[in-house]
C-alpha cells in the first residue's frame, strides 16, 4: 500500500457574495477524497491540500459546478492584493452604486411628497427603478439563483425577492391595474388589500437595492484591504542590496542575491536577509522580530535576520535563507495561516434570512393558494400575496446592522478607535482573556533614562553631564538613550575630545579634561576602574528587575551607574484596571527577558506573564489559551505581533504601532493608549447590542404584520407604510450610539 503525496496550492475565489458563499465553497471541496480546503472570505482564497490522483483542474471544477469562479494565481502576485484604489470590479461596483442612488432619489421623492406626484408620474418613477432593480441589482439576482439552485437562502435571496417583488407588483399594477390610470394622483392608502392594483412599490424596489449596493461598496472596500497585513510585512525586507564580490561593492536588487553572497550593511540600513556575521561588529535592533527593546550585539559567528536595522556600525554578512525560506516570509506565512484558519463568522442578517427567507416565501405561496382555493379573484389572491412579501422587503433588515456600524463606529472614530466590520463585533462579546504586548503597547518602547545612581560624595548632575556628553558622540541606541536623557536633566552637554569606541563595550572620551569611560561595568572594571560595594548593589538591582545598567568612571573609579530601562505608558496601570472591570483576565506576552517582563507586569497589575518569546511562539501561545476554552482578545503594535493578533479572536492594535500589526488587527487604537482598549470593547459590545435590537425590531413588524397580510387585513401600501416605520425606528435606535462614552 502505498501513501500518496500531498500538494498544496492557493485558489483565488471569485463571485462570493457572504461567508455563507465560502462555507459551501469549503464543503464542496472537502467532499473531494484527499482533499483538505480552507476558504478564507475575506482575502477571497482557497489554502488546499489534495493528494496526487487529484489536481488543480477537478479543483477548480469542483468551484466553477458551485457556481463561483477559481484560479491559480500568477507567483508574482500572491500578495499583491491592493488597497482597493485601482480594483476594477471596486470602480464597477462603486459605478453601480451612485447611478443607482441618481435614479432612486427621484423615484422615492415621487412617493414621499404628494406635491411631486404630476399626471403620469409613476409611469416616470417605472423608468427610472427598473434599471435600478434589474441592472444595480444583478448580483443579488445572480446571488439568489446561485443559493436557489444549492438549496440555501441569504440576504441576497431576501433583497432579490423583495425586490422584484415589488417591481413585479408595479407593472402589473400600472399595465393591467387601476396605478395606471392618469388620473390617480396619489396611491391608495386603503388597510385592506381590496384595491391592491391601485398602489404602486417601485420607491422600496430602488430604495432597498441602493443601500444594500452602497453597504456592499463599503464592504468590498474593507475586504479588498485584508492582504495589506502580509503586503506591509514583505514590504518590510529591503529592495536592494550591496553585495561585496572581488573586494569591490555593487548595488543590485534583492531578488539577484544568492545564499553565500557576501553583503554590507551600513549604519542604519536594514539587514537584507538571514545570514551571518563575517566581519564588523555592531547593535542590531530586532524589535520588529522580538519586542525586546534593547539592541543585540552582534560581531563575527552571529546569525542575524533580514529585515532588522543595523543601529551600529558596518557589517558584512554572509547570505544563509534567501526569498520564501527567510524569517520575514515565515512570518507573513504565519500571518497568513492565521487569518485563514480564523473561523468566518457569517453576518446575522444572512443567518437569520436563512431561515426567514424560505418561511416568507413558502407564507406568500401559501397566501396565494388558499385565496385560490377558497374561491377569491386572482387579483385578490394575489394582492395578498404580495402583500406578504412586502412586509418582509428587507429594508430595515438592511439597514439594522449598516446604521449601527456606521454610528457606532463614526463615534469611535472620533474616540479614536477604529473598528473594521461588523462580524468583529461577536467577539468583543465573548472575549474573556486579553493578552497584552509589552513593548510599545504597555510600555513606550523607548530606552530611557531613568535613573542616575552615584558613589557616595559624587555630585549626580556632574555624573550625568560628563557620561552623557561622551555618550553623545556614539551612534548606539543605548548611548543616545543616555545622552538625550542627560540634556533633559541637565541642559546642554559638554564638549568632548579624543573619543573613541569600542564596539559593544563602550566608549572613552575627554571632557573638560578629564578622561571619561562609559560602558559595561565589567568593560571599565577591566580598564582598571574601581567598583565601590554602593554601585555594585545598584547593578545588582538594575539587573533583577531587567533594567540596563551604564557605568561611568574616571581617574581610577567607577563614579555612577546610569540605568535605561523601556518606561511605562502613564495610563497603562489605569487601563488593565479597567479591563478587569469588563471581566476580562489579562496576561503580559513579550519577546523580552523574564525579568523585565515580571517587573511591568507587577507594575500594572497583571499577574500572568509568558516572556522570551519570539513570532511563531506568540501564535502558539494564543492557540494555547483558545485550547483552553479562552476567548482571547490581541493587543500589540509591532510586526512581531501581526501573527499572533491574526490568530486571536479580537486583534486590537496600537495606532502609533506598525502597517503589519494594525493590518492584521480587527480594531486599530489610534491614540495609541491602552484605555482605548478598554473603550474599544464597550463600544464594541454597545454597537453589537444594538444591532441586535434592530434586527429584534426589524422583524418585529413582520411578526405582527404577515399574518394580517396573508388574511387581506393589510393592503400592500399599509405594509410599505410598516417596513418604512420599522426602518425609521432602526435608524433612530442606532442614533443613541452617538451619545456613548
Amino acid at each position: 500500500m502505498t501513501t500518496a503525496s500531498l500538494s498544496q496550492v492557493d485558489l483565488e475565489i471569485g463571485g462570493m457574495t457572504c461567508a455563507s458563499c465560502a462555507n459551501r465553497i469549503e464543503r464542496k471541496l472537502n467532499k473531494i477524497d484527499g482533499v483538505e480546503a480552507t476558504v478564507n472570505y475575506a482575502t477571497e482564497k482557497a489554502s488546499v491540500s489534495y493528494s496526487d490522483p487529484v489536481d488543480t483542474t477537478d479543483l477548480i471544477a469542483t468551484v466553477e459546478a458551485a457556481g463561483y469562479h477559481a484560479w491559480v494565481p500568477e507567483p508574482s502576485g500572491g500578495d499583491t492584493t491592493d488597497d482597493g484604489n485601482s480594483d476594477p470590479e471596486l470602480h464597477t461596483l462603486l459605478h453601480k452604486t451612485l447611478v443607482s442612488a441618481a435614479l432612486s432619489i427621484p423615484v422615492i421623492a415621487m412617493a414621499m411628497i404628494p406635491q411631486l406626484q404630476f399626471d403620469n408620474w409613476m409611469w416616470l418613477s417605472l423608468t427610472l427603478a427598473a434599471p435600478v432593480v434589474v441592472w444595480g441589482g444583478w448580483q443579488f439576482h445572480r446571488a439568489a439563483a446561485i443559493n436557489a439552485r444549492h438549496g440555501a437562502a441569504t440576504m441576497d435571496t431576501l433583497v432579490s425577492v423583495g425586490t422584484l417583488a415589488a417591481l413585479g407588483w408595479s407593472v402589473y399594477a400600472l399595465f393591467f391595474g387601476a396605478a395606471g390610470d392618469p388620473e390617480i394622483q396619489a396611491m391608495n392608502m386603503d388597510m385592506t388589500s381590496s384595491d391592491g392594483t391601485a398602489n404602486i412599490y417601485l420607491e422600496a424596489a430602488a430604495g432597498v437595492t441602493t443601500f444594500i449596493l452602497a453597504g456592499r461598496y463599503f464592504e468590498m472596500r474593507s475586504k479588498r484591504r485584508a492582504g495589506s497585513a502580509l503586503r506591509s510585512l514583505l514590504e518590510l525586507g529591503a529592495k536592494s542590496v550591496t553585495v561585496l564580490a572581488g573586494g569591490r561593492e555593487k548595488l543590485i536588487p534583492i531578488e539577484q542575491l544568492g545564499v553565500g553572497d557576501l553583503f554590507v550593511v551600513r549604519p542604519g540600513e536594514r539587514i537584507a536577509t538571514d545570514g551571518e556575521v563575517e566581519s564588523g561588529s555592531s547593535a542590531i535592533d530586532a524589535s520588529m522580530l522580538t519586542g525586546e527593546s534593547v539592541p543585540v550585539e552582534v560581531e563575527p559567528g552571529d546569525s542575524v535576520v533580514g529585515a532588522t536595522v543595523n543601529a551600529g556600525g558596518r557589517i558584512v554578512v554572509r547570505a544563509k535563507r534567501i526569498g520564501s525560506d527567510t524569517q520575514l516570509a515565515q512570518m507573513a506565512r504565519l500571518v497568513e495561516q492565521a487569518q485563514t484558519g480564523k473561523a468566518q463568522v457569517q453576518r446575522l442578517a444572512d443567518r437569520i434570512s436563512g431561515v426567514f427567507v424560505p418561511i416568507v416565501i413558502a407564507l406568500a405561496l401559501g397566501t396565494l393558494a388558499v385565496w385560490l382555493g377558497l374561491g377569491y379573484d386572482t387579483t385578490d389572491a394575489f394582492t395578498a400575496a404580495v402583500a406578504v412579501l412586502i412586509i418582509a422587503c428587507p429594508c430595515a433588515l438592511g439597514l439594522a446592522t449598516p446604521t449601527a456600524l456606521m454610528v457606532g463606529t463614526g463615534r469611535g472614530a472620533s474616540m479614536g478607535i477604529l473598528i473594521k466590520g461588523p462580524q468583529i463585533l461577536e467577539s468583543t462579546r465573548r472575549v474573556d482573556t486579553i493578552v497584552l504586548d509589552k513593548t510599545g503597547t504597555v510600555t513606550t518602547g523607548q530606552m530611557t533614562l531613568t535613573d542616575v545612581v552615584v558613589a557616595d560624595g559624587e555630585d549626580a548632575d556632574r555624573v550625568t553631564l560628563r557620561a552623557g556628553s561622551v555618550e553623545d558622540a556614539s551612534e548606539h541606541p543605548i548611548a543616545k538613550a543616555v545622552a538625550v536623557g542627560a540634556r533633559e536633566r541637565i541642559g546642554e552637554l559638554a564638549a568632548v575630545t579624543k573619543f573613541a569606541n569600542t564596539a559593544g563595550l563602550g566608549v572613552v572620551g575627554d571632557v573638560d579634561g578629564v578622561t571619561v569611560a562609559v560602558g559595561r561595568p565589567q568593560w571599565l572594571i577591566e580598564r582598571g576602574l574601581r567598583l565601590p560595594d554602593e554601585l555594585a548593589a545598584a547593578i545588582d538591582s538594575a539587573a533583577q528587575s531587567g533594567y540596563t545598567a551604564i557605568a561611568a568612571g574616571w581617574d581610577g573609579g567607577i563614579r555612577g551607574v546610569l540605568v535605561v530601562s523601556d518606561v511605562l505608558k502613564p495610563t497603562s496601570a489605569q487601563a488593565v484596571a479597567e479591563l478587569v472591570e469588563l471581566g476580562l483576565t489579562p496576561v503580559l506576552l513579550t519577546g523580552d527577558h523574564e525579568a523585565v517582563a515580571n517587573t511591568v507586569a507587577a507594575q500594572v497589575g497583571i499577574g500572568t506573564v509568558i516572556a522570551g518569546v519570539l513570532p511563531e511562539a506568540k501564535v502558539d501561545a494564543i492557540k494555547n489559551l483558545q485550547a483552553q476554552g479562552k476567548v482571547v482578545a490581541m493587543v500589540g503594535d509591532g510586526v512581531n505581533d501581526a501573527a499572533a493578533l491574526a490568530q486571536s479572536d479580537l486583534g486590537l492594535a496600537m495606532g502609533t504601532g506598525t502597517d503589519a500589526a494594525i493590518e492584521a488587527s480587527d480594531i486599530t487604537l489610534v491614540r495609541g493608549d491602552l484605555r482605548a482598549a478598554a473603550d474599544a470593547i464597550r463600544l464594541s459590545r454597545a454597537t453589537l447590542r444594538t444591532i441586535k435590537g434592530n434586527l429584534f425590531w426589524a422583524f418585529g413588524y413582520n411578526v405582527a404584520a404577515i399574518p394580517l397580510a396573508a388574511v387581506g387585513l393589510l393592503s400592500p401600501m399599509i405594509a410599505g407604510a410598516a417596513m418604512a416605520l420599522s426602518s425609521v425606528f432602526v435608524v433612530g435606535n442606532s442614533l443613541r450610539l452617538r451619545r456613548f462614552g
